[in-house]
């Protein structure tokens, strides 16, 4: 393997964009059941709703609150038979400025069935939208295209809503009737005075409302603390109520133990540092404040790049927990840098921002997205001009639990956290009110934010410890679609120094899974891949009965201490907090290399370069089926990054770069265009090579808007605001060939598409597999001959809420991808990258 010691070659010619529409694709399965008696069932749904107009009509007349501005209208769910979803676009017609809107959607699961429910909220005067279609479906009950057939076959009741049904956290979790709780309560954003308007009812009802407040475009999130008689009030008076959630959890941070190392390491190494230049990128470390006065941090994070979300706090470290990301974020390998003896190049600062009070302060039930959202607006006002990376170990934790009665589905679906996140992570400015309000605004291309966010720790220990980790779902927010989530794995099995723990033994052996890593194995189809990747978090050790488990010193990583309880500077940490500082050091240093990168590239380049190890490869490649690699992928993500691999590459290890700017739709509900990228290739040198074996390897990454309402998440409801596809031109096709494969508008009129052989087997996940999230990686496997016809790929839409929601369609603005292409020729030792630097004009030196 050749020294990587030659820059990413970046692609600075933009793609083709041509008009496009995708091809037609061959729908399969069975019709939709009509009921048994269509006209009995119609009569009987018109029925129930005119009883529940009736009833509703009955409760308001008997409520003494009344709220100026709110719409007197009733709350309906329709429920479906069971195995069978809804037509929601046709509950949600949009007609005119007071219509029948839907606001929430639950799945309900039992052991051997799902019935899906949608609220909808019903102006007064407005039922009859509902009761025309029922009296069309009814007149034409007879018929086999009978009307409106394909919104009430699917209809099984429709009744009155009553506040259960506005919850769309797992059913079992609502909390009981006459107990006081936290409700994460989202009210849809009609007038601008949803707010207000649930304050005067909080008021009245005496109860007690949370701050901040969290806003998106179509939603404001707010806390209150009420019994769920209490708050079931406001379903007769407001129509603001959109659903309801539980309130994030702020996880408990793990206390230390103490390191052995002397302070005078410390001083010595200090000495070594270099600082940064002052015009560096920076490592925000979003936590619970650093110890500044550090003499291993003090010249990289100064007075002024210390925040708190409240003043009153205090910048400092009052944990400890945010000196030892810290120290991981800035130097990597801490424990490598205090037994080097050579000079340290520090190339990247530091900022902090903490999140979490000191004691006795505890933090109030809040919304941790607006929390979130309030942090990066302190840091970016402090330096606007200054690129950074966010770096936040700390996450919520879920109530239910390994064993509970959570569907599946309901795993990795996105939170007022996570959706804060991805609108933070997409550009959307952060816009505080004096009433402490953080409005998510307009996005901007020029302000996105690279998030890295650990994927939260398994607390429990267990010898089974891979079957405990895919059970142990990724806590909030790291399902957020653009956030980069880290994982550990484990090269620390060394017990021989570990004197206090006789007999004992390594759970995990080296390079699998650390023991503390949560997954994505449990999540839902539809949702991202996560970890993205895994980077060090330790080890547990277990007893020699394997009844008790511990984690020594020497099974965790070294890292600067904050002195609090006594005076030592140095300590151990571990898990996935530790994991994602050493992620944090990734991306800064990224930035140092190429400081003008998108944080899109960042991300990308991350997971480009990781690798799985031998253990976790293996296990890759005795999964013979794509499903079985998908929950590997999940468990792993794209494997162990490394620092060499993201910022340079080889003579026989290509890497190239290309950032550009896509319009998915046109604004009328149509796609727009795609684009295609004609590459500098080393055609000659790979045909030359014939039958040798070689790799490509192709990573897309872009952020998404989110939608974090749940009413389905399809169509104009869907979560992203739109996705993004690769497509590679294979070995047998002309670059027009390619072009009329993935796209129909570049066929003549009557002309078929022409027809090449799959070349899936020959990606280790193929175009079916790596679909979900924001970020694509593929690993195609094959001959230097078929590469050397491969220098051709095609970035397309696919739909999302931008295209079937056309008046909040930013798609004329452009949407930002990058796109990365990896040439690796391991069995042989050939120059691949010369050719392609000639070809975009970077100048070679020439060894004599």
């Amino acid at each position: 393997m050749a020294e990587r010691n030659r820059p990413h070659i970046v692609i600075r010619e933009p793609a083709q964009a041509e008009a496009y529409r995708p091809p037609p694709r061959r729908m399969s399965g069975a019709g939709l059941s009509a009921p048994y008696d269509p006209l009995a069932h119609g009569l009987r749904l018109r029925r129930e709703l005119a009883s529940a107009e009736d009833e509703g009509r009955v409760r308001r007349e008997q409520r003494d609150i009344e709220i100026a501005g709110a719409v007197n209208g009733i709350y309906v769910t329709f429920e479906s038979f069971p195995d069978i979803r809804l037509a929601l676009e046709s509950l949600d017609p949009r007609q005119g400025n007071l219509h029948p809107e839907l606001v929430a959607v639950r799945e309900i699961q039992s052991e051997d069935q799902t019935v899906e429910e949608a609220t909808v909220f019903v102006p007064d005067g407005k039922l009859g939208y509902f009761l025309r279609q029922l009296d069309r479906y009814i007149g034409t009950a007879g018929e086999e295209r009978r009307r409106h057939r394909n919104l009430y076959d699917r209809v099984a009741t429709v009744g009155l809503a009553s506040l259960e049904q506005l919850w769309t956290d797992p059913p079992d979790q609502f909390p009981s009737m006459e107990e006081a709780a936290w409700w994460e309560v989202w009210l849809r954003r009609r007038d601008g005075n949803e707010l207000q308007r649930f304050a005067i009812f909080a008021e009245r009802a005496r109860l007690q409302m949370g701050r901040p407040v969290l806003g998106f475009a179509d939603r404001t999130v707010v806390l209150v603390e009420a019994t769920a008689m209490q708050l079931a009030g406001a379903l007769d008076v407001l129509d603001d109520l959109a659903e309801l959630r539980q309130p994030q959890e702020s996880a408990a941070l793990i206390a230390q133990e103490t390191a052995e190392e002397q302070a005078e390491r410390v001083t010595t190494l200090a000495s070594r540092i270099k600082p940064p230049p002052a015009d560096a990128p920076a490592v925000c470390v979003v936590d619970t404040g650093v110890h500044r006065h550090h003499p291993m941090l003090a010249t990289s994070l100064h007075d002024s790049d210390c925040q708190a979300c409240d003043p009153n706090w205090g910048v400092g470290d009052h944990h400890g927990h945010g000196t030892e990301m810290a120290g991981l974020a800035l130097f990597g390998d801490v424990g490598a840098d205090l037994l080097s003896s050579e000079s340290i190049r520090l190339r990247h600062l530091l900022e902090s921002v903490k999140i979490l009070p000191p004691p006795p302060r505890h933090n109030p039930k809040e919304v941790y997205g607006a929390v979130t959202a309030t942090a990066v607006s302190r840091v970016e006002v402090a330096r606007p001009e200054r690129s950074r990376v966010f770096s936040m170990a700390i996450t919520s934790k879920r109530s239910t639990q390994v064993g509970g009665e959570t569907p599946e589905t309901v795993f990795g679906q996105p939170t007022s956290w996570s959706s804060a996140l991805d609108a933070l992570a997409a550009g959307l400015a952060v816009d505080t009110d004096t009433e402490g309000m953080a409005y998510l605004d307009e996005a901007e291309l020029a302000a996105h934010r690279l998030f890295i966010v650990s994927a939260g720790n398994v607390e429990v220990a267990d010898a089974n410890h891979l079957d405990r980790s895919d059970i142990e779902p990724v806590e909030d927010p790291g399902q957020a679609w653009n956030a980069l989530t880290v994982g550990a794995f484990t090269n620390l099995d060394d017990m021989s120094q570990a004197s206090d723990f006789p007999g004992w033994k390594p759970v995990a052996s080296r390079g699998e899974l650390s023991p503390f890593s949560r997954t994505s194995v449990a999540f839902g189809r539809g949702w991202p891949v996560k970890p993205d990747v895994v980077l060090e978090g330790g080890n547990v050790a277990k007893s020699p009965s394997g009844r008790d488990f511990d984690a020594p010193e020497v099974l965790q990583l070294l890292t600067t201490k904050a002195p609090l309880r006594d005076q030592r500077l140095l300590t151990v940490t571990r898990a996935t907090s530790a994991a994602t500082a050493q992620a944090g050091y990734l991306g800064g240093s990224i930035l140092a290399e190429y400081p003008s990168s998108w944080p899109e590239t960042v991300r990308a380049l991350i997971v480009h370069s990781a690798q799985w190890t031998p253990p976790m490869l293996n296990r890759f490649m005795q999964a013979t089926k794509r499903h079985e690699r998908l929950a590997l992928l999940r468990r792993y993500g794209m494997g162990v990054p490394d620092l060499a691999r993201a910022t340079k590459s080889a003579t026989d290890s290509l890497t190239m770069i290309a950032e550009d700017i896509i319009h998915p739709f046109d604004g009328q509900g149509r796609m727009r265009e795609m684009h295609l990228h004609q590459l500098p290739w080393p055609t000659e040198v790979l045909a030359g090579l014939g039958e040798t074996t070689v790799q490509m390897r192709v990573t897309l990454s872009y952020f998404i808007e989110p939608n974090p309402g749940r009413r389905g998440w399809v169509r104009r409801y869907s979560y992203p605001s739109h996705g993004l596809r690769f497509e590679v031109r294979r070995a047998t096709e002309s670059t027009d060939d390619f072009r009329k494969r993935v796209n129909a508008l570049a066929l003549a009129e009557d002309e078929r598409r022409p027809r090449s052989d799959s070349d899936s087997n020959e990606w280790f996940f193929g175009p079916q597999t790596r679909t979900t999230g924001s970020l694509h990686t593929d690993i195609w496997t094959g001959t230097a001959a078929d590469l050397a016809r491969r220098g051709a790929i095609s970035v397309f839409p696919v739909s999302g809420w931008w295209k079937e929601r056309k008046d909040r369609d930013h798609s004329e603005r452009g949407a930002r991808y990058t796109l990365i292409i990896s040439i690796d020729t391991p069995e042989v030792d050939v120059d691949v990258y010369t050719p392609v630097a000639q070809q975009v004009g970077i100048p070679i030196e020439v060894e004599i």
